[in-house]
């Protein structure tokens, strides 16, 4: 399993290629590829490469999903015995990245797999065919 450690709006993230992650708002429109560059660490296989504070050659690429709020926080400040009551509240804006792929020296570590799902349209798999026709002959029965 290769994963790797980045650091983005100022916090560390764990991440791997083919999942996806809310973080700091990025000034990045959607749909658009962005590098990483800034790699703590890398794991491939068991060989774990620790940056001093960075990992030489590392990058981490992906894309940028979509922007969008995240839940609502509030703050509330009250001083008791003293009627002093303050409540405010946001939301954060944050930005969906989809891991690509982690490099390291130029080398891709590891990429995201692709979706294998048939899309709208296409003909269905040959073992999605066999199950529904033994579907059907259990029924017949």
């Amino acid at each position: 399993m290769t994963y790797a450690i980045i650091e983005t709006g100022g916090k560390q993230l764990r991440v791997e290629p083919g999942r996806f992650y809310d973080i700091e708002l990025l000034a990045v429109e959607a749909e658009e590829q962005i590098t990483i560059d800034s790699v703590l660490l890398v794991n491939h296989d068991g060989d774990i490469s620790v940056g001093q504070p960075l990992v030489e050659g590392a990058t981490v690429e992906g894309t940028v999903m979509r922007h969008l709020r995240g839940r609502k926080v509030i703050v509330y400040k009250m001083q008791p015995k003293k009627k002093t009551r303050k409540k405010r509240g946001h939301r954060q804006e944050i930005t969906r990245l989809m891991i690509n792929s982690i490099s390291l020296n130029g080398i891709t570590l590891a990429v995201a797999e692709e979706n294998t799902a048939p899309l709208a349209g296409e003909s269905p798999s040959t073992d999605d065919t066999e199950a529904e026709a033994f579907l059907a002959a259990a029924d017949a029965e």
